[in-house]
């Protein structure tokens, strides 16, 4: 029984504990990541995207941490194309990083990468979204199948009639695993009610690479055919907003219940004046920080603790999974105001000022 065998089994107990050995999958020939004494090691980050907010956010978090943490970065950002998200992790590896954190925007097609990786005997750490198929050595995100849980649920419990309507559903990138998740959360709640007949979904599709454009022509779709609907299941804030732009168009926006995920500022703009319905807050400190953690013990040979298991198609993955939390109209300045994730002013900078919640 190899190492990565020997830590699965403790965690079912316990937790899984991941040093320099089990980064490397326990394989034979594998050389240790660690560097000397006063060198600062370089981890290597390949992002999808740097397009959306939320994700200059990370970049910025992780970055600084690692920063304070001893060791330098290196971003590079594919813009949401495979091919060259394959040529930065070789260009990142030709820098001699000694972990290679990544963000895929395909994570089936990212298992090349953490071969490539292993090749140079360079540990991989997922970040946010898994990677399929592959002998990957750790995975860090926020509980994607929880967040679309949390969203079909607030619309189920918020439907003009509770548990009853129709509903149009957009789902995130067809080639991005998290939107498989969240759609298992979406169906994990729905399924029983539209076993019933109680809810009707009229109208669904995917939104490729997240683009609020492609939201809203699905939205548009749902509306030129005459669909009628009491909700909008839209994956993240971004489809949310594409969402939201047809249905202003349409006459329809603050009339629709509309979801969310990501508590971007747009997002919360549009629930502090009425035409988004939620969004899921999910602290970005907590992942990238993480993440950063992490890959700076695994550089260094010392461990990390991984307390939960993914399976991505071919092993099971150490992974750490963070809670999400529900943002309503109700509770802006409880969560993202209270937290500093977002300010007051820019929160309710298009809300006159006496209906604005005071600032204590």
């Amino acid at each position: 029984m190899n190492i990565r065998n020997i830590l699965m089994v403790v965690s079912l107990a316990i937790s899984i504990v991941i040093g320099a050995a089990i980064a490397h999958g326990g394989r034979a020939g594998s050389t240790s990541t660690s560097t000397g004494p006063g060198q600062r090691p370089l981890i290597g980050f390949s992002m999808d995207t740097l397009k959306e907010q939320r994700w200059q956010g990370d970049k910025d978090l992780f970055t600084s941490k690692c920063k304070e943490l001893g060791a330098d970065v290196k971003v590079e950002s594919a813009n949401s194309d495979d091919n060259q998200q394959v040529k930065d992790v070789q260009s990142l590896l030709t820098d001699g990083v000694k972990v290679l954190v990544v963000v895929p925007h395909d994570g089936l097609a990212m298992a090349r990468a953490v071969d490539m990786a292993h090749q140079a005997n360079v540990p991989v750490i997922a970040y946010d979204r898994l990677i399929k198929n592959s002998d990957l050595d750790m995975y860090i995100a926020f509980d994607a199948v929880q967040v679309g849980v949390s969203q079909a649920t607030y619309l189920v419990q918020h439907l003009p009639t509770p548990g009853k309507g129709k509903i149009v559903i957009i789902y995130g990138a067809p080639t991005d695993n998290n939107a498989k998740l969240l759609k298992q959360g979406f169906d994990q709640v729905l399924k029983p009610y539209k076993d019933r007949g109680d809810i009707q979904v009229v109208f669904e599709d995917w939104a490729e690479n997240w683009k609020p454009e492609n939201a809203k022509k699905i939205m548009n779709a749902a509306i030129t055919n005459g669909k009628q609907f009491d909700a909008v299941l839209a994956s993240n804030d971004g489809t949310a907003g594409g969402a939201i732009q047809a249905l202003t168009e349409a006459g329809m926006a603050g009339k629709v219940l509309v979801t969310g995920q990501d508590a971007e500022l747009a997002a919360c703009q549009r629930i502090a004046s009425g035409t988004q319905s939620m969004t899921i807050y999910k602290p970005l400190n907590l992942e990238a920080y993480g993440a950063a953690e992490a890959a700076v013990r695994i550089a260094t040979g010392r461990p990390v603790i991984a307390r939960d298991i993914v399976n991505n198609g071919k092993v099971d993955v150490p992974s750490v999974l963070y809670p999400v939390t529900v943002v309503t109209k109700d509770n802006l300045m409880s969560t993202v105001v209270k937290d500093g994730f977002r300010s007051y002013d820019n929160v309710y900078q298009g809300i006159p000022a006496d209906k604005r919640p005071p600032k204590s």
